[in-house]
C-alpha cells in the first residue's frame, strides 16, 4: 500500500487503462496525458521484420502498440532489427551441451511518417535460458520456449521506453 501511494506521489502513471476518464475537479490531470500518450502509440505502423522470429515481433509490438490493426493513417513508423545469439552453458562429460542462454538484441528507430525525422531511438535486450535435451524435438520447442519468452520481454520493454518518450514529450 505504501509503495502506491509513493508512486502516485512521483507522478506515476500506468500506460494501459484507456478508460479512465479525468479525475474530477482537475481539467484533464493525469489520465488526460495517459490517453494522449496511448492515441500516440496507436499511430505507430510497425514496419515488417524478416524471418519467423521477425514476424513474432511484429506481432507482439502490433498487439502492445495498436491492439486494433496497424492505423490507417500512421504518424509513426517503429523499424526494428532484431540479433539472435546462442550461447551454451552447462556440458556432459562427453562435452555435448544440456544448457544454453538465448540472447536477442533489439535495435529500434521510430521515425515521423511526414519528414522522416527520426524521433527515438533505442537498444532492449533480453535472455532465456533453455535445456538442451536428447531428444531434437523437445530440444526444438524448448529453444522456441525461450524465443517467445525473450520476444515478449523484449516488445513490452520497447512499449514501455516508447509511452516513457510520448509521455515526456508529448508526441513531438
Amino acid at each position: 500500500m505504501i509503495i502506491c501511494l509513493s508512486l502516485a506521489g512521483c507522478g506515476f502513471q500506468p500506460l494501459n487503462n484507456r478508460n479512465a476518464g479525468p479525475p474530477a475537479g482537475n481539467g484533464g490531470g493525469p489520465q488526460a496525458i495517459q490517453a494522449s500518450t496511448l492515441d500516440e502509440l496507436a499511430a505507430i505502423r510497425i514496419a515488417p521484420l524478416s524471418d519467423r522470429a521477425g514476424q513474432e515481433m511484429h506481432n507482439l509490438l502490433r498487439d502492445r502498440l495498436n491492439p486494433s490493426g496497424q492505423p490507417s493513417e500512421p504518424r509513426y513508423q517503429l523499424e526494428v532489427r532484431l540479433t539472435e545469439s546462442i550461447r551454451e552453458l552447462a556440458f556432459e562429460s562427453d562435452e555435448t551441451a544440456t544448457r544454453a542462454d538465448l540472447s536477442i538484441v533489439a535495435n529500434y528507430r521510430l521515425v515521423r511518417v511526414d519528414n522522416e525525422k527520426t524521433i527515438s531511438t533505442g537498444r532492449s535486450r533480453s535472455i532465456s535460458s533453455y535445456n538442451i535435451l536428447e531428444r531434437q524435438f523437445a530440444s526444438t520447442i524448448s529453444e522456441a520456449d525461450a524465443r517467445s519468452r525473450t520476444l515478449r520481454d523484449i516488445a513490452d520493454d520497447i512499449r514501455i521506453r516508447l509511452g516513457a518518450y510520448f509521455s515526456s514529450n508529448k508526441g513531438s
